[in-house]
């Protein structure tokens, strides 16, 4: 943690897990995008990342995503016309709704995909390191639990 963001936690008897969060998702994050970088994509925004993340083979249209990702609609629409623009994803007529679009990955934006969960890993594993491979198990397991739970009808 940057020091001042250290110090605030620990100034905090119980800092809320939304802190802790995002605070783990910012370490996170800034070892995928230097993964990025150094596999020459160099290109890719935070912003691009739910993209990536909720894209299917079958193609998604833009509100879609927006809602799976939850983020306004011209929030990603933008994202994908800058991914567009890049040569990261392709937009097709949906064949079942003539009026919408699909967006799919290219070969390029395929290509993104491993080099996020190569870097993920190697994130992962490091915490393994710091705080053990069991306690690590556990807190995913606890996430997984508390998602399901949350998820259910």
């Amino acid at each position: 943690l940057d020091s001042h963001l250290s110090i605030f936690v620990q100034a905090h008897e119980r800092p809320l897990l939304s802190l802790l969060f995002r605070l783990l998702h910012q370490h996170y994050a800034k070892d995928i995008d230097a993964a990025l970088r150094d596999a020459g994509f160099d290109d890719i925004r935070p912003a691009h990342a739910n993209v990536f993340a909720f894209a299917r083979p079958e193609g998604i249209q833009v509100s879609e995503l927006a809602t799976v990702s939850q983020v306004r609609k011209q929030t990603m629409a933008q994202a994908v016309e800058q991914l567009e623009a890049l040569g990261y994803v392709e937009r097709r007529p949906d064949p079942h709704d003539g009026r919408a679009r699909l967006v799919f990955l290219t070969d390029r934006g395929e290509a993104v995909r491993p080099v996020c969960v190569a870097a993920g890993r190697r994130v992962e594993g490091r915490w393994a390191e710091l705080i053990g491979s069991e306690a690590l198990d556990e807190l995913r397991q606890t996430m997984q639990d508390l998602l399901g739970r949350l998820e259910a009808p």
